[in-house]
This record gives structure tokens, sequence and C-alpha cells, in this order.
């Protein structure tokens, strides 16, 4: 078993390599414009989990995907010439979801700022429902200073 930290660096390297095997390399017309955002390597070094976004359509993102995995041996066989390792793990492309999450949180942010303005306007010209001071308090008994 590897350490967390070497499977990190493993990781990194392994993302470089084959974001650039993706642009020179790989021929292959279906693939987009891909960008791999992330690495992740099991502690045993055997399974790298490689995360990657498409620019496009979801039509591009599917073609994209059926090119990465078509790929995956030419890639792998670059990942094993460039690493260290005993053995080369196997690797795993998932579409990476943050940047819709991201678009997702802007919208409900974006959402939450309009509400608050309108809150905001619709209270500028409020007055109490009530007494403008609803505490009751004692009145003086008469002969006593307030």
């Amino acid at each position: 078993m590897a350490d967390a930290a070497r499977a990190a660096r493993l990781a990194d390297r392994i993302k470089v390599i084959v974001a650039k095997a993706l642009e020179r390399r790989v021929k292959d017309p279906r693939l987009g414009f891909v960008t791999i955002t992330d690495a992740r390597v099991t502690n045993d070094l055997q399974h790298a989990t490689l995360y990657y976004t498409v620019f496009g359509s979801e039509e591009d993102a599917a073609n994209t995907k059926k090119a990465l995995e078509s790929a995956k041996g030419i890639l792998r066989a670059e990942v094993g010439k460039n690493i260290t390792a005993r053995l080369t793990p196997t690797l795993t492309f998932v579409a990476d979801e943050v940047p819709e999450n991201a678009f997702h949180i802007e919208a409900l942010l974006r959402e939450t700022r309009e509400r608050d303005a309108a809150l905001a306007a619709a209270a500028e010209g409020a007055e109490y429902a009530g007494e403008a001071d609803p505490y009751k308090k004692d009145e003086p008994a008469e002969g006593e200073d307030a």
C-alpha cells in the first residue's frame, strides 16, 4: 500500500500525462473540447479515476465519452511509459459535474439576491402595524417625577 501523498502525486502526474496524450496522440474526431479537471488514484495505485468536462452540447459530451472509452488503451499505455510505478493503473473516465453544480448554485444565488432586493423595496415604505413602541411602560403616578 502506498501512502495517500504518493497516490496524490501520481494522480497529478497521470492527469498531466493524459491531458497531453489527448492533445497529441488521440486523433478521434468524436473527441470534443475536453478538459481533464481532476484525477484520483486509489492508495494501492491500481485504479485511476479521471474527471473531465466537455465544452459543447449533450451530443458532444456523449461522443467524447465514447472517444475516451475507445482511447483508453492508448492512454493507459502512455501513462505506463511515463510513470515509475511497478503496475500501470486502470483508467476510468467520469464526467465532472462540478461546472453544472456551480451554475445551479449561481442561479440560486441570483434568485436569492432578486428576492432580497424585492423585499428591501417592499420594506422601504413600511410602517409598524401597531404602535411604534409596543412595550408597555408604567405611567408615573401623580406627584412622582418621571
